[in-house]
Order: structure tokens, then C-alpha cells, then sequence
């Protein structure tokens, strides 16, 4: 189970890496041509508000929920009756999503000064915001459906087509970009055309698999009524980071022009390695956990936590370290150019330094909520969630309160480390429940294999610390310069943590059974 679960693992990591590696192409676009001014800040909250319903909803919420309930009417049914499910639920999904795309659009102005009340005091940008969101509101429509396909193919073990489809978002906006440096309202129009493309991407493998009837409403399904059942706590559940970083974006529209997109770019950043091994691993982890709870496996399900959480800490602690000691050089090499000045690039540094600390609690949650909801159980997960929530909106009304009364500088910063606060309260409360449960049992070797860890990171740290030198050589190179540097660095501290690894004895083969290290 678990080389199959690392193969899969590794197919999503790579889909998703070509998304990533686009998307900071993407990002690059974006900071040269718009820098961290007022229009780009318009986009990005009008892109932020239909994503934060994709992964509240369609990636978090729907996903958590549906996968399970398929997963077991594949296992313990019969064809007909998976076929059935994905009809009802893809005619209900489509049918109420097309009522919320409505209301979305007709209430853009509501929703604009919700999430960036800070542009009331700016018409012009709160129009401007308004009107992008019109045109990137129908995304949640198309994504959640696209997630749902995704979800019925992840089950099916088809686990490519799903992590490619991110690419689709990233093509058209570079599009955009390269056909019209600088408009903002091409962006939204392309961010509307990608949702499209990105469903229509999906069906093909649906219809090889027998898996694409024709959709039907079905609100009274009983299948249909345990998933919405398993997605509204999920909603809170799932997301509790989205939340914490949309209250970042409110309070931070408050603090001039600038501050919404220095806390994007330093997201973006962060999402990168989290994107492309933690989400992966527990989108892969999720099916798995789902059937070995649906066939009472309870030791395979502990098995496959363990792993995953190995394979977690192996790439996720170095990636915070160089979140953290290397921050400065991937901001500079990456947006320090034309728009975006030397200040953005210190001010996107901060938040990054912030968000790299909690790196490690947002990747355990991606890992640890599936262990929750692959047994249908919501109601735990949604109270640590919210307790973890409402810690981190303390943190950052206090931010935000002590910056304005004492005019402190780079407080969104402050507003980025309330959110990594948030993330790693809610780690620690998932995995305690799991243990105390038994739902999760550590494998033995925990002790050699968390020493040969330490070992690794600390040659990584000294090596990062050595290389990074001070910003300011950074920011005096050349683009080229800065690029062949960043790779250089990156190449030879990757060499010199694997190298450190297995000096101190661990094997590719500590990873092929979860149980053994």
C-alpha cells in the first residue's frame, strides 16, 4: 500500500510542481507588470473571494465529504449505484452553485466591501473591485464542479488529469498578461474562461471510466443528504486557514496600498512546497484512508498516517527552513523587478518570514483532517477548527489594533504570524484526538528516524544561512544573476540535507512500508 501511495503521491507532486512552476511564472508576470499597487490589490481580493469559496467549498467541504461516500458506494455497491451517485449529486451540485453564481455577481458591491472594507475609503478601487469580481465570480461554479469530477477519478486511483487541471488557470492568465501588459480586467475574464476549461478537462476521463451520466437533481437522495450532512461542519472544518488569511486581507486593505498584495506574494511563496507535496499527499491519502475505513482495516489505516506523516516532516521541515532562512533571496529573485521595488520585496519578506513558521502547521492539518473525515466524522475536527480560529482572529485584531495606535511598521507581517498561529493550534488538536482515538498508532523508529531528521536540517540550516548572504548583493544583481544564484543555492543545499540523510542512515526502503524506519 504505501509504494503505491508514494507513486501516487509522487504523480500528484509533479502535476502539481508543472502548476507551480507556472504559477510563479504567473506571479512574475503579475509583479512586474502591476507591482503591489491599487489595481493589482483590486484583482487579487475579486480572485481571492471565489477562490476562498473553492477551497472552503469545492476543495475543502465537498471533496472531504463526497470522496468518502463514493468511495464506499464503489466498494460495498454495485456500479449502478456509484453511476447514480454521480449523477444526483453533479444535477444538485450544478443547480444550487448556479443560484449562489447568481447571487454572488448581483451582490458584488456587498461582497467587496466584506472583504476589503479598507477600499470604502477609495471609490474608484472599490468600483474597480466590483467589477472584476463579476467576471471571476462564476470560477467557484466550474471549480467545484471540476472538483467533483476530480474527487470520482482521485477514487478511481486516476490521479494525473486532476492535479494537471491547475495548470489550465495559470495558462490563461499568463495569456492574458502577455496579451495585454497591465489590464487588470483581462485577468477576470481569463480567470472566468479558465473554470470553464478546467471542467471540460475532466470529462473526457469521466466518460472512459462509465462515470459521466446524465446529471439529474436529486436533492432528496439519501447519498446526496449524507454528503451535504458531512459538508457543512467540513466547511468550518476544512478551512480554517482560508478564513484566517481572508481576515489578513480585510484588516490588511486598511493599511494603505500595497499591504494585500505583499501578503499574497508571500502566500504564494508559502503555497508552493505546500501545494506540491503536502496538499498531494493528503489528496492521495484521502481515497486510501476512505476504503480502509469502509473494510474496517483499522491497522492499514493507522499505517497509512504514519507514512504520510514521515514522508511529510522528510520534505516539509527543510522546505520551512528555506522558507525561513532564505526568504529574502527567493522574494528578490522572483518579484524583485521592474514594478515591484525594493520595498515590496522587504515587505513581502516579513509576512514571508511569518508564513514559513507556520508552514509545518498548515501541512499537518492537510494531512490530519483526512483522518478525521475518511471515517465521516466532522463534529471534532470543526470544534479544534474553530477553536483554532478564533485564537488566530484574536492575534490578528490585536495586530491590528496595536499598529494603528502605536503606528508600527510592517504589521501585516504581524497579521500573517496570527494565521501560522492558528494553523499550528489547530495541528496539535487533531493530532491528539487521533491518538487518543487510536485512529492513529506511531510505527516504531520514530526515534531514529526524528535524529536523522534533526542531523539533515541543521547541515541545511548552516549551508542556507552561509549562502544567503545580504539582500542588498541580491537586489544589486542582474535578473539572470539572481536566477542562476537562487538555483545554484537551492541545487547544492538539496544535495547537502539528502547527502546528510543517508550518511546518518536513512534509505528510500524506511518509506516503503509504513510501519518500518
Amino acid at each position: 500500500m504505501s509504494a503505491s501511495l508514494l507513486k501516487s503521491s509522487g504523480v500528484v507532486g509533479a502535476m502539481t510542481l508543472l502548476s507551480r512552476v507556472l504559477g510563479f511564472v504567473r506571479d512574475v508576470l503579475f509583479a512586474s507588470a502591476f507591482g503591489a499597487g491599487a489595481a493589482m490589490d483590486a484583482f487579487l481580493i475579486a480572485l481571492k473571494i471565489p477562490n476562498f469559496g473553492r477551497r472552503m467549498f469545492a476543495e475543502g467541504a465537498f471533496s472531504q465529504a463526497f470522496v468518502p461516500v463514493f468511495a464506499q458506494a464503489r466498494t460495498t455497491g454495485s456500479p449502478e449505484e456509484a453511476r447514480e451517485l454521480v449523477a444526483v449529486t453533479m444535477g444538485t451540485l450544478a443547480g444550487v452553485l448556479s443560484l449562489i453564481t447568481l447571487a454572488g455577481c448581483l451582490a458584488a458591491p456587498l461582497l467587496m466591501w466584506l472583504f476589503a472594507p479598507g477600499f470604502g475609503t477609495d471609490p474608484a478601487k472599490h468600483a474597480l473591485g466590483t467589477e472584476l469580481l463579476r467576471w471571476t465570480f462564476p470560477y467557484l461554479m466550474f471549480i467545484s464542479l471540476t472538483a467533483m469530477a476530480s474527487g470520482v477519478l482521485n477514487s478511481c486511483g486516476r490521479f494525473a488529469v486532476p492535479a494537471f487541471t491547475p495548470v489550465i488557470l495559470n495558462i490563461c492568465l499568463i495569456a492574458a498578461a502577455f496579451i495585454e501588459a497591465g489590464s487588470v480586467h483581462l485577468l477576470a475574464y481569463a480567470v472566468f474562461v479558465a473554470g470553464v476549461l478546467q471542467f471540460a478537462f475532466q470529462l473526457p476521463s469521466l466518460w472512459r471510466l462509465r462515470l459521466l451520466p446524465r446529471p439529474r437533481w436529486g436533492w432528496r437522495h439519501a447519498k446526496v443528504r449524507r454528503i451535504v450532512g458531512l459538508m457543512i461542519p467540513v466547511m468550518i472544518g476544512s478551512s480554517v486557514a482560508q478564513i484566517s488569511l481572508l481576515l489578513d486581507s480585510a484588516l490588511a486593505s486598511f493599511l494603505g496600498d500595497g499591504a494585500v498584495s505583499w501578503l499574497y506574494y508571500a502566500d504564494r511563496l508559502m503555497e508552493f512546497p505546500l501545494g506540491v507535496f503536502s496538499i498531494a499527499i493528503g489528496t492521495v491519502i484521502l481515497p486510501a484512508l476512505a476504503t480502509q475505513h469502509a473494510t474496517q482495516s483499522a491497522g492499514a489505516f493507522s499505517q497509512t498516517l504514519d507514512w504520510a506523516l514521515r514522508v511529510l516532516l522528510l520534505i516539509g521541515v527543510p522546505a520551512a527552513l528555506g522558507l525561513v532562512l532564505f526568504a529574502g533571496p527567493l522574494v528578490a529573485s522572483l518579484f524583485g523587478h521592474g514594478a515591484f521595488d525594493e520595498r515590496d520585496v522587504r515587505m513581502t519578506m516579513y509576512a514571508l518570514w511569518a508564513y514559513g513558521a507556520g508552514f509545518m502547521g498548515f501541512s499537518l492539518v492537510k494531512i490530519l483532517v483526512p483522518g478525521f473525515y475518511a471515517r465521516q466524522e466532522t463534529r471534532v475536527p470543526v470544534r479544534y477548527a474553530i477553536t483554532a480560529l478564533c485564537c488566530g482572529m484574536a492575534l490578528s485584531v490585536t495586530v491590528f489594533v496595536s499598529a494603528k495606535l502605536f503606528e508600527l511598521p510592517a504589521a501585516h507581517a504581524g497579521l500573517a504570524a496570527a494565521t501560522a498561529t492558528s494553523a499550528w493550534i489547530n495541528a496539535g488538536l487533531l493530532l491528539r484526538r487521533l491518538r487518543q482515538d487510536r485512529a492513529y498508532v506511531p510505527g516504531p523508529g520514530w526515534g531514529a528516524f526524528g535524529l536523522r531528521l534533526v542531523v539533515g536540517n541543521l547541515v541545511l540550516a548552516a549551508l542556507l544561512l552561509t549562502l544567503a548572504g545580504p539582500l542588498e548583493s541580491w537586489l544589486a544583481a542582474g535578473l539572470a544573476d539572481r536566477a542562476g544564484r537562487l538555483a545554484a543555492v537551492i541545487a547544492v543545499a538539496a544535495t547537502a540535507y539528502f547527502a546528510a540523510l543517508g550518511i546518518v542512515g536513512l534509505r528510500p526502503r524506511h518509506f516503503r512500508r509504513a510501519e518500518a524506519v
